[in-house]
C-alpha cells in the first residue's frame, strides 16, 4: 500500500487556525490604543493580497519585501506570499542604507510593502533599486509620506479583491521566505527558506518538547518578523489557531507588559537584552501588572544569564526557555526546558537550572556535531571543544546567489560557534569563533565572563571583547553598563569575577558606560566595541604607561 504523495506546502496550514477557530483575535497595539481582526478576516485579507499582487503581474518565484514591525498586516503577507508561491523577504529595518541598497538589489524585490514611519529610511534608496516596481504604504494613521514614484495605499491595493485565491500546486522545495544574515563580516548573506522546509520546522517547533505553541495559547511576538521570519512562531501560530498579539512599534518593557496584561498573554519570544528589560520594569513597578497567564518566555540570539532566569521562575514561575539557531537553521536548533527528559523529572531546581543554562537539545529531525581543525568529529564529553556544525531538513545548504564554500562541509552547516557537546547530548555554547578570546594559548569564553558579571545586581549590561597584548596575544576587557542609581567600582567586579574564574581569566579592564552597542538583531554589537575602543586608542593598563 502506498501513502499519498501530497507535497509539504505552506498554503496547505497556513489557513488551517482561521478555518477552525475563525473568531480568535489578531491584536495590534497601535498609537491611539489596538486594532483588532480575527483569524478569518487574516486570512480573507490574505488571499486579497495574493489577488492584488497577482494582478501587478507577480509570479511564482518572485521576491517580495517587507519593510514592517510586528503588526497585523505584516502577518497577512506572512500568509499570503508564501501561500501563492512567491517569496516573502523580510528586510530588516535596522540595517544601514547600504546594506538594505545590497540586498534588496541581491534579492531582485519587485514590490516593497512598508510601513508608513518607516518611509524615511527608505528615502536614500530611491534611484539605486531599479528592481523596486511598486511601494505599498501600510498606514496607521501616523503620517509619513515617500517620494518613490509609483505607490499605493495597502487597502486601496486590496480593496474589493476576492477573499479566496487558487494557491497553485508546485514542487514543495519551492522557495517560500528570504532572510539575510545581519552581516557582521562582509556583504550580508541571503538565506532561502523552501515550503518544505519551513513546513517541517513548523511541525517541529510546535512540539510539547520544543515551544510546545498550542491553539490555547495567546502569543506575544517581540522578536521582530524581519528576523529569521519571527523564529517561525508567526506560522505555527497560524496553523494552530493562536491569539496573535503584536507590539508595533511600540518596542519598550511598558508596553511588552501592557499587552501581557489585558491580552491574558501565556507565551512570548524574545532576545536577552528585552527580558532583562522586562524584569527591570517589573522590579521598578511590583504589582502593576498581572502576569498570572504567562508560562513562557523563549529566549535566543545569544546565551540569557541564568541569574534571569531564576528571577523570572522564582518571582512568577515563568519558565524561561533557551533557544539557540541562526537565520541560516530556519531558525531554531536547539531548546532547552527546566526538564527535558524523563530521566530529569526528579531532578533538583538548582540542577534544572544547570540544564537550562546550556544551549539544549537538538531539535528532532537535526545532526549536531563537534569537529576539530582536520574536521574529526570530537568526544561528547562535556570537554572537547569545537566548530559545532549541523545539517538536518531545515538547515541551509548554500547562501543564496552567493557559494560560500568554506561555509559548509559535506554535508554541514559550519556555524562559526565553538561548542562542547555534553554526555547528555546537551549542547553548550563556548562563544562565536571570532569573540572567542586566546590569551596565552589558552581559549577564555567572553560569553561566560559576560553572564557571570551581569548575574550582578548593580550591573545591567555586560560586554566582553579581546584586545591585542603583545605577550599574551590577547587579554579580556569587560565593558558594563549599570541599572538605573547604581555605582560599583572594577574591584568588585573582579573580585565577583574571581569566585568562580581563574586569575588569568579576569578582565584586564573593567570600562563603565552608558550604552552597549547592539546589532539589528538586538545581540551585543562586539565588532562595533572593538572598532570604537581602537578608534579611541584605548590601551590595557598594563601597557598604558
Amino acid at each position: 500500500m502506498t501513502m499519498q504523495n501530497t507535497p509539504l506546502l505552506m498554503s496547505k496550514i497556513l489557513g488551517r487556525g482561521a478555518i477552525i477557530d475563525p473568531n480568535v483575535e489578531v491584536v495590534t497595539l497601535q498609537a491611539g490604543g489596538t486594532h483588532r481582526q480575527t483569524l478569518k478576516q487574516t486570512w480573507d485579507r490574505a488571499n486579497q493580497v495574493a489577488h492584488a499582487l497577482n494582478a501587478h503581474g507577480i509570479k511564482v518565484g518572485d521576491r517580495i519585501g517587507s519593510f514592517m514591525w510586528n503588526n497585523y498586516r505584516h502577518l497577512e503577507l506572512y500568509q499570503a506570499i508564501p501561500s501563492m508561491g512567491a517569496v516573502l523577504h523580510t528586510l530588516n529595518i535596522r540595517l544601514s542604507p547600504t546594506d538594505l541598497e545590497y540586498i534588496i538589489n541581491h534579492a531582485g524585490d519587485r514590490v516593497i510593502f512598508a510601513d508608513e514611519d518607516l518611509l524615511p529610511l527608505l528615502e536614500p534608496l530611491w534611484g539605486k533599486i531599479p528592481c523596486v516596481e511598486l511601494l505599498v504604504v501600510c498606514r496607521h494613521g501616523e503620517g509619513g509620506e515617500s517620494s518613490f514614484k509609483n505607490q499605493i495605499d495597502y487597502e486601496e491595493f486590496i480593496a474589493g479583491k476576492d477573499t479566496k485565491y487558487p494557491w497553485p500546486e508546485i514542487p514543495e522545495t519551492s522557495p517560500m521566505g528570504l532572510c539575510y544574515t545581519s552581516g557582521t563580516t562582509g556583504k550580508p548573506k541571503g538565506v532561502m527558506y523552501t515550503n518544505r522546509s519551513t513546513y517541517l520546522h513548523t511541525l517541529t517547533e510546535s512540539l510539547s518538547d520544543c515551544i510546545g505553541l498550542c491553539a490555547v495559547d495567546s502569543l506575544l511576538g517581540i522578536v521582530p518578523m524581519f528576523h529569521a521570519m519571527g523564529w517561525g512562531l508567526p506560522f505555527c501560530a497560524s496553523m494552530l489557531g493562536c491569539k496573535q498579539v503584536m507590539p508595533h512599534r511600540f518596542m519598550v518593557p511598558d508596553a511588552f507588559l501592557k499587552l501581557m496584561h489585558e491580552e491574558e498573554v501565556t507565551i512570548s519570544a524574545g532576545v536577552p537584552t528585552i527580558w532583562q528589560g522586562v524584569k527591570a520594569a517589573l522590579e521598578a513597578n511590583p504589582g502593576k501588572y498581572d502576569l498570572s497567564k504567562l508560562s513562557r518566555l523563549t529566549c535566543g540570539g545569544s546565551a540569557p544569564p541564568v541569574s534571569m532566569m531564576r528571577w523570572y521562575w522564582d518571582t512568577y514561575k515563568i519558565e524561561m526557555i533557551q533557544g539557540w539557531g541562526m537565520t541560516e537553521t530556519n531558525p531554531l536548533g536547539t531548546l532547552s526546558r527546566k526538564i527535558a527528559k524523563r530521566s530529569q523529572v526528579n531532578l533538583s531546581e538548582d540542577e534544572q537550572f544547570k540544564n537550562i543554562a546550556k544551549a539544549g537539545l537538538a531539535m528532532p529531525g537535526l545532526e549536531i556535531e563537534i569537529f576539530d581543525e582536520q574536521w574529526n568529529r570530537l568526544p561528547h564529553d562535556g570537554e572537547a571543544v569545537g566548530e559545532l556544525c549541523i545539517r538536518g531538513p531545515w538547515i541551509a545548504s548554500e547562501y543564496y546567489n552567493d557559494p560560500q564554500p568554506e561555509k559548509f562541509h559535506d554535508g554541514w552547516l559550519v556555524t562559526g560557534d565553538v561548542a562542547k557537546i555534553d554526555s547528555e547530548e546537551y549542547i553548550i555554547i563556548a562563544d562565536r569563533s571570532k569573540d572567542l578570546i586566546k590569551s596565552g594559548g589558552e581559549w577564555i569564553s567572553s560569553v561566560d565572563l559576560e553572564n557571570h558579571i551581569v548575574a550582578m545586581p548593580e550591573i545591567a549590561q555586560a560586554a566582553v571583547v579581546a584586545q591585542p597584548h603583545p605577550k599574551w596575544d590577547e587579554r579580556p576587557v569587560a565593558l558594563v553598563k549599570m541599572a538605573e542609581g547604581k555605582q560599583l567600582d572594577k574591584e568588585a567586579v573582579l573580585k565577583h569575577c574571581a569566585t568562580i574564574f581563574a586569575k588569568w581569566q579576569l578582565p584586564d579592564d573593567v570600562i563603565v558606560t552608558d550604552a552597549i552597542p547592539l546589532t539589528s538583531t538586538g545581540k551585543i554589537d562586539k565588532k562595533a566595541i572593538r572598532a570604537q575602543l581602537e578608534a579611541d586608542g584605548y590601551k590595557l593598563p598594563s601597557l598604558a604607561d
